[in-house]
């Protein structure tokens, strides 16, 4: 079946509806499916429940759907840049479950791989582990935690192939292949999409998980925090 389709709308036609639960990669700004999340915006679909580590920032990526009142819940691990985030929590507008970063990677990778839950020592004793069930394991209390199936995943990857396959660019692989194999239905955007195969040493995120692909635009990419120093002065 042919999987590529012309556009991010395209993509996800008959996909959205309101009250969705979407997993997102991207890490801030890395590695985010920014064309796939502007045709979330465009589509107008409501009462969103989003999994991602963090919001991004305001105005881009994930806050887009933030400032359009898309959202109702959101599942992260970070609050981050994202003034209109925080805002929208501390006023009670916004309902937020916190999960720590690595807890959220691995309920994500869970839920792909077919896990129901597992025990963490992380949390243990904070916000975090209220309310769930506790084990003791070798004289340690552990937390149970819920594995993460999504109703859809929306990942961004540098190069794929017609059949789905995926590979991504160093750091913006991030939360990608994590939250590829969490979702019912997977949509990938790619920077590049070639002929033929990827060669099997190369698939991060084999084609069996990807229900459908597009092209993403060609367009600069955001930067987050921008770090410089004064040049200095020849001779000085």
């Amino acid at each position: 079946m042919e999987k590529l389709r012309t556009s991010a709308g395209e993509a996800l036609a008959g996909v959205l509806r309101d009250g969705l639960t979407i997993a997102v990669g991207g890490f801030g700004l890395c590695g985010i499916p920014r064309d796939l999340i502007e045709a979330v915006r465009d589509s107008g679909v409501r009462e969103l429940t989003l999994i991602s580590n963090n919001m991004g920032v305001d105005g881009k990526g994930l806050g887009l759907l933030l400032e359009n009142g898309q959202v109702a819940k959101v599942v992260a691990s970070y609050v981050g840049e994202n003034r209109l985030f925080a805002q929208q929590y501390l006023d009670g507008a916004l309902e937020v479950e916190f999960s720590p970063q690595g807890t959220l990677a691995e309920r994500l990778r869970a839920g792909g791989a077919g896990i129901a839950g597992f025990y963490t020592r992380t949390g243990v004793g904070t916000p975090v582990a209220e309310g769930k069930p506790m084990e003791v394991f070798d004289g340690r209390t552990h937390v149970l935690e819920r594995g993460i199936v999504a109703d859809l995943a929306l990942v961004h990857a540098r190069v794929a192939d017609r059949e789905g396959n995926l590979r991504y660019r160093y750091t913006a692989r991030n939360f990608n292949p994590l939250v590829a194999t969490c979702g019912r239905v997977c949509v990938a955007e790619a920077e590049e999409v070639v002929d033929g195969h990827l060669d099997p040493d190369d698939v991060m995120t084999p084609g069996i998980h990807v229900n459908r692909l597009v092209r993403a635009l060609d367009r600069p990419k955001d930067i987050e925090q921008r770090t410089v120093r004064p040049a200095s002065r020849i001779g000085a």
